[in-house]
């Protein structure tokens, strides 16, 4: 890794900048303060597979690392992602990197259909494919917002791939419905598609073992001062978000398209034995990873 041989770099894998936005504000305006540099990695894959795999429809078949490897390839110090992905991944992983505590991120994820949909309501979803990816946060969502409304049985969640690929799949009728998280809702909303329903979710970020406690804590102090960045003008950051996109679809939204209040970032705080304990419990009852998960071996607060 990168920080072993520059003690003041520090990588970070990182998604979609929505999930990380903190980290792209921190490298450009906090880091430096604290003598750091943040180097930002991205997966750089696309996930989605042929109607005709059975991944796609089961979730059981693909393995919690398809889309975030840089992690467990050792090419990264620090990685984030939903609650619930994090859990699984760090069930699932073979290096040593305990969950540091809870991301800024406070993520929308939302269910949309297309403008022509005769689709409306949560309930109307019963049997309708929606497209999520697995083991990420768009898939663990859309399971507990649709539960609600609809018998686990009928929920009929299939693997689109990322967020770019699952609003492609939603625009040429390969589902019915798909999840999609910024920029992507505002995208969709441009293109007049209709709002079903949406969450908001926390997450979770993982760090290396072997980081010096110091430069832990000079990342969190970096970590903070961006928090308050966003919080003061999240609207100024925004382009984070549409640079990363496909020109074909950055140019159609602007920062002034955002609605603000979906860009929700809080400091980075401690994750409670009861905070995991309810997430783990949830997840066993839908089969979303293995039995004796204990808090104490997943779980470090460096934060």
């Amino acid at each position: 890794m990168s920080s072993v041989l520059d003690k003041s770099v520090v990588t970070i894998e990182s998604a979609e900048a929505v999930l990380g936005l903190h980290w792209f504000v921190a490298r450009d305006h906090t880091a430096r303060d604290e003598g750091l540099e943040i180097k930002i990695i991205t997966p750089g894959i696309k996930t989605r597979f042929e109607r005709s795999d059975p991944r796609t429809h089961d979730h059981h078949l693909v393995s919690s690392w398809n889309y975030q490897k840089a992690w467990e390839e050792g090419a990264c110090d620090v990685y984030r992602a939903c609650e619930w992905g994090q859990i699984r991944r760090t069930y699932d992983s073979k290096r040593k990197g305990p969950i540091a505590g809870k991301r800024p991120a406070m993520v929308y994820q939302a269910i949309y259909v297309r403008p022509d949909s005769p689709l409306n309501t949560p309930i109307q979803l019963a049997k309708h494919s929606v497209g999520v990816q697995f083991h990420q946060g768009s898939h663990y969502s859309t399971l507990a917002m649709l539960e609600g409304f609809v018998k686990r049985e009928e929920i009929k969640v299939v693997h689109a791939g990322m967020v770019e690929e699952r609003y492609e799949a939603l625009m040429d009728g390969t589902v019915d419905a798909a999840t999609l998280m910024e920029p992507w809702v505002t995208l969709a909303e441009k293109n007049k598609c209709k709002f079903v329903m949406g969450m908001f979710y926390q997450g979770l970020e993982n760090i290396s073992a072997d980081l010096a406690p110091e430069k832990v804590a000079a990342l969190t102090r970096a970590v903070k001062k961006a928090v308050k960045l966003l919080q003061a003008d999240p609207r100024r950051y925004a382009h984070y978000m549409i640079e990363e996109i496909p020109e074909k679809y950055a140019r159609q939204i602007a920062p002034s398209d955002f609605y603000l209040p979906r860009l929700r970032y809080v400091d980075p705080a401690p994750y409670t034995q009861e905070e995991f304990q309810r997430a783990y419990d949830w997840m066993l009852s839908w089969d979303l990873v293995g039995p004796n998960a204990k808090y104490e071996n997943m779980v470090c607060n460096v934060y």
